[in-house]
């Protein structure tokens, strides 16, 4: 009996120490503080199951989660650097964080306009873009997916190729710029996710849109993971 309730108070412990170490990282936002929370208590939780699990495979349980969290807040940081560059230098684009990735949409709202059946971009467009680059350039560990959308305007096949070309139009853009094309990845969605009303020439102008997503590469998961081993 005084052998579990030893390993009970260690276990305890181990939490407590946790716990102190998440709470120190500042550079962390509430919701990245609380994923951490949740999926280094899985892992904690995942190792105290039971009695049939070793002390050793428990204590590595909590360890590794540790490990795991202090990886995911370096990268999360790093993220959070380049979303609130994007934010500074793009004042007009929709910027929103999900889990490790960085969200935004390029559409007339932003300064990236797409006339109707057109994929090509006007010298505005590339005005905005070019404000992309430069970040892009200054955090290059990231990939880089682009998805194309378009209104309801004409037939559907023909706007499934158009949001293809509008995407392409705008990672072949970045390359030409000097960000290297093997970080980009082209997906398209034609008329079938618009955001706003097709029934108004508004909300049309709007639905023809891209939308990019960055997300950190193995790089930079390498480098977070040698940062805590130093």
């Amino acid at each position: 009996m005084k052998s579990h309730n030893f390993k009970r108070k260690q276990k305890l412990t181990y939490l407590i120490i946790l716990l102190m170490i998440l709470g120190s990282c500042k550079t962390m936002k509430n919701t990245e503080i609380a994923a951490s929370i949740g999926a280094v208590g899985g892992a904690v939780i995942g190792g105290v199951i039971g009695d049939n699990i070793s002390e050793e495979a428990e204590i590595g349980a909590i360890i590794g989660g540790i490990a795991g969290a202090t990886v995911g807040g370096i990268i999360g940081h790093q993220m959070d650097q380049q979303a609130k560059k994007i934010e500074e230098e793009m004042p007009s684009v929709a910027v929103e964080r999900v889990e490790e990735d960085i969200y935004i949409v390029l559409d007339k709202e932003s300064g990236v306009y797409f006339k109707s059946n057109q994929h090509n971009l006007n010298e505005s467009s590339k005005q905005t873009i070019n404000k992309l680059v430069d970040i892009l350039k200054e955090y290059p560990n990231s990939n880089v997916l682009i998805e194309g959308h378009t209104d309801n305007v004409g037939k559907e096949e023909a706007n499934f190729m158009l949001s293809k070309f509008r995407a392409q139009s705008v990672r072949d853009y970045l390359v030409r710029q000097g960000i290297e094309k093997q970080r980009f990845i082209v997906k398209y969605y034609g008329e079938s996710q618009p955001k706003y009303d097709n029934n108004t020439s508004q909300g049309k102008s709007k639905n023809r849109r891209v939308e990019v997503i960055i997300s950190p590469n193995e790089e930079l998961k390498r480098q977070a993971v040698a940062q805590i081993k130093e």
